[in-house]
């Protein structure tokens, strides 16, 4: 796992980074709560390792602060402290800490207390993912999508950066169902989705946004570039047909395209847009791009 440790003893924490790293965890250190919370705002680090006085920002106090955050992913915490009895149990409890360790740290006990820790996190891990991700597709589900949307658009209108929305949909889905059935449909789906997401770059985000129709996000690319990479998906699905129990099947997707230019607007009105190019798209015999022109302020 990837650790932070917090301590304001150079020795304790030191000693502890070392017994960590000999475990085969990589380990960040700090000094204090305030630092710990900014390298927490500035890495993934889904375990914690606080001692619990610290001057500043204590190790109760850490506690809070992290469960304050809405949205990060989980960290588990675990609290060093020589202080003992039920009541500073119940307060670290109550301060969102999820174990302890009691100083001087025995290596056989942290042992213990780790592989606990990475049994709760893996059960968050897959808790998360079943609420963000489409059960058929993997990809993240209409409601993940729109989120990201949404923290993309924040990005862009302070950053200055343009954003993309593509609305994807798939041409003459619905004869597929009804001639071969669901299962083969579902194949189709999910051979389309991979197609597409193996189309995208890291950063850039894909969704099942409903039925047949996909949502795609591409940050910070002038509106030229967003159409290029629309146009990649629709070359990556209709490469080659897709092979199902009933045979191999053609598949193809209509595009529509939206660009801000990094003004604030509504994630809404950004869909809509692009929702109103890929009807376009369809009327104009479908397999194609439709882009727009960039929404400039007034539009938003």
């Amino acid at each position: 796992m990837d650790i932070l440790v917090a301590d304001d003893d150079p020795g304790s924490r030191n000693v502890l980074a070392t017994l960590l790293e000999t475990m085969g965890h990589t380990v960040a250190t700090v000094d204090d709560g305030t630092a710990a919370l900014a390298a927490l705002a500035k890495g993934r680090y889904p375990l914690l390792i606080s001692d619990w006085l610290m001057p500043g920002l204590d190790g109760l106090s850490l506690c809070r602060a992290v469960r304050a955050q809405s949205g990060a992913p989980y960290t588990y915490i675990i609290l060093i402290t020589a202080m003992d009895g039920p009541a500073n149990y119940l307060d670290g409890i109550d301060a969102g800490a999820d174990d302890f360790i009691g100083k001087p740290v025995d290596p056989k006990y942290l042992i213990a207390r780790l592989h606990v820790a990475e049994r709760i996190l893996s059960l968050h891990e897959r808790l998360r993912n079943q609420a963000t991700h489409d059960h058929l597709t993997g990809l993240l589900n209409r409601g993940a999508i729109l989120e990201a949307l949404d923290q993309e658009m924040q990005r862009a209108a302070r950053e200055g950066h343009h954003l993309g929305v593509l609305m994807v949909d798939l041409d003459h889905f619905k004869p597929v169902n009804d001639a071969h059935g669901h299962p083969v449909g579902d194949t189709v789906l999910r051979e389309t989705a991979r197609r597409m997401q193996s189309s995208l770059r890291p950063y850039d985000r894909i969704g099942r946004y409903g039925g047949e129709e996909f949502l795609v996000v591409v940050p910070g690319e002038p509106p030229a570039v967003i159409t290029e990479i629309a146009e990649r998906i629709r070359l990556a699905v209709a490469a080659d047909a897709v092979t199902t129990a009933v045979g191999d099947i053609a598949v193809t997707v209509s595009i529509g395209v939206a660009t801000s230019n990094g003004s604030a607007c509504e994630a809404g009105h950004l869909v809509g847009v692009a929702d109103d190019a890929l009807y376009r798209a369809k009327a104009a015999g479908r397999n194609r791009v439709e882009p727009c022109a960039p929404l400039q302020p007034d539009e938003t």
